[in-house]
């Protein structure tokens, strides 16, 4: 354990930090899981409002920095690929 207090401080919001971006990327892999499992099922309808549930979760993980923008733009980009070929097919 640090002695110095601004190491102490560093220690303690890196914690809250962690926990913050662990509870995000939980609630984003957990939506993605459900849009999948509607693709699956061919429930189109429900995989259209569950992607733009997972489009808002994935932007929100980006700007409060738990993901990188790039790979927010990646996996946006993916689900909507296998969105459109689901209803295509």
């Amino acid at each position: 354990m640090p002695n110095i207090k601004s190491a102490i401080k560093r220690v303690k919001v890196s914690q809250t930090k962690t926990l913050r971006n662990k509870m995000v990327k939980s609630e984003l892999k957990t939506a993605v899981k459900n849009f999948e499992n509607s693709l699956v099922d061919s429930d189109l309808e429900k995989a259209r409002l569950q992607y733009a549930q997972v489009v808002k979760k994935i932007d929100k993980a980006a700007s409060k920095g738990s993901i990188h923008k790039n790979a927010a733009n990646r996996k946006k980009a993916k689900l909507a690929l296998r969105l459109n070929a689901t209803e295509l097919a």
